[in-house]
């Protein structure tokens, strides 16, 4: 028999444990049907979906390497994460543990097209997220605009009336010292000892280099600030003169040190292997002989001399380039790709069909009325307690929140994708270099004389096989097919590209 683990979530604090109960009731009635063996659950509470930073979600991925189960089984994959590339990433250490992420309630097949399919399904959950998020945007750009606190800390030389943001006199003072002696010449340094010297201190202890500076770099001091595109002048009251808040805003500029280096995603990272050895091929970088900067992958065994590979390097666009180009052409395929969208059709009337949440928190609701009805029945014959007046308050509150949970599913309902979105939704991908690589790529074996494509899926289809043609490759998959191109590589003993034929291969 098969084993495996729930993972569960909700987001927000205005949640309960009933969102829990009917994302579990759900797994363990799929577990049950497909003879699957539950050993263990795993649970985050008001714990948002659109970072990785969830103890029990972290503590399932460790216990994972003990490779006692074989699933993670989730009610819905927006539940194990909303951003699509750290979904990716934590879906490899899982396999790389023998362990597989199930769905209790979209139903992908086990199929090269179900590997599609699932990505474009986290695709989607992400658009919900960042959706919502919109939502969000709007109504706090609105508080903004009135002018009005919006939470979070509030910034030293202010403090709250209402939900007014007013100036904190006596730590303005200071605000105003630190503009005007910098801008009259002292460092930092030294303003930080006068501080200290009269006994002004900062959240309790001795101001530090970085909060002044950020006192220093703060547009809010001189009663504007800028969100985006917006222009916000009502929000923070001016507390430096606009004359020196210019100036010193200029020298803090000019006294910048160092620059930020420049971030290079090297997408094949994990992914590219080196065919002689085994090893990974790493990014790394270098400058050649007229100062050109150049990036590129070089094999870990040979770099770190684990074993005598003499695998040379290969110029990083090349490499990406040839993978991206190759996943492409295939997925742009139109039967493909009109197969996927149909399947994605059919998911979602699926999914509005059996939304179990949406049941359950029905059942509930009808239950809390119940309760409710009971309770004032009892009022009415003169059975008032303190107890009895608290448990009806309990009663009101679940039956409201109730109310906000059913609201939002039957909003998720209401946005339903049309074909034309899903359509747009793949092609959009398609242009996608990391989301392809990510999601599509299991690993890419570079050769001195042939690279090797691997796709997820544990079918290999031969490049040879008649069945492969495009009519069959929408029953089974991609097919993919040899073919020798011109690769371009990089050789570090001399600064020019050389040219050699190389070899394609291609498994899914």
């Amino acid at each position: 028999m098969k084993t495996a683990v729930i993972y569960a979530r909700y987001s927000c604090d205005n949640q309960t444990d009933q969102s829990i109960d009917g994302q579990l009731r759900v797994c363990e009635e799929y577990a049950q049907r497909n003879n699957i063996l539950i050993l263990n659950t795993y649970i985050d509470r008001a714990m948002t979906g659109t970072n990785d930073n969830r103890p029990d979600f972290q503590k399932m991925l460790k216990d994972s390497a003990r490779k006692e189960w074989d699933f993670v089984l989730v009610y819905k994959l927006d539940r194990f994460s909303r951003n699509k590339y750290e979904t990716a990433i934590h879906k490899k250490t899982l396999r790389d543990n023998g362990v597989k992420v199930l769905s209790a309630m979209e139903n992908i097949p086990d199929t090269p097209e179900g590997i599609i399919l699932e990505s474009l399904l986290e695709g989607m959950n992400q658009y919900y997220s960042a959706e919502l998020a919109q939502k969000v945007s709007r109504g706090m750009k609105e508080t903004r605009r009135k002018g009005l606190y919006q939470g979070g800390a509030i910034l030293y030389g202010y403090k709250i009336d209402g939900r007014k943001i007013v100036i904190d006199e006596p730590a303005a003072e200071v605000v105003r010292y630190m503009y005007q002696q910098y801008a009259n010449g002292q460092i930092v340094r030294d303003i930080i000892k006068d501080l200290t010297d009269k006994g002004i201190l900062y959240k309790g202890k001795p101001f530090v280099k970085n909060s002044v500076y950020n006192i220093l770099r703060n547009e809010k001091y001189s009663g504007v600030y800028k969100h985006g595109d917006e222009v916000i002048d009502n929000m923070y009251p001016q507390i430096v003169p606009t004359d020196i808040y210019e100036r010193v805003r200029a020298k803090v500029t000019n006294n910048k040190y160092g620059k930020k280096s420049i971030k290079i995603d090297f997408l094949l990272r994990q992914k590219l292997i080196c065919g002689n050895c085994g090893q990974p091929m790493h990014g790394e970088s270098g400058t050649t002989r007229n100062g050109t900067k150049i990036y590129y992958y070089k094999c870990n065994g040979r770099k770190k001399r684990i074993n005598d590979c003499n695998k040379g390097m290969i110029r990083k666009e090349v490499i990406e380039d040839l993978v991206i180009k190759t996943a492409v052409e295939e997925l742009s395929n139109p039967e493909t790709m009109t197969y996927i969208v149909n399947e994605l059709m059919q998911i979602q009337e699926m999914q509005l069909k059996e939304n179990t949440v949406l049941k359950v928190l029905t059942k509930q609701q009808k239950q809390v009325e119940t309760a409710i009805n009971n309770m004032v029945n009892a009022v009415e014959r003169g059975i008032i307690t303190n107890a009895t007046s608290k448990r009806l308050k309990e009663l009101e509150s679940q039956q409201e929140l109730l109310e906000r949970q059913i609201l939002i599913e039957r909003s998720k309902q209401a946005v339903q994708f049309k074909e034309s979105d899903i359509r747009e939704f793949y092609e959009q991908m398609l242009h996608e270099p990391k989301t392809i690589i990510t999601y599509l790529i299991k690993q890419v074996i570079l050769f001195d004389d042939k690279i090797e494509i691997q796709f997820n899926s544990p079918i290999r289809i031969s490049p040879d096989d008649e069945s492969c043609k495009p009519a069959a490759s929408v029953r089974r998959g991609f097919s993919f097919y040899s073919e020798t191109i011109e690769l371009i590589t990089f050789k570090w003993a001399n600064t020019k590209p050389y040219t050699q034929k190389t070899q394609i291969e291609c498994y899914i």
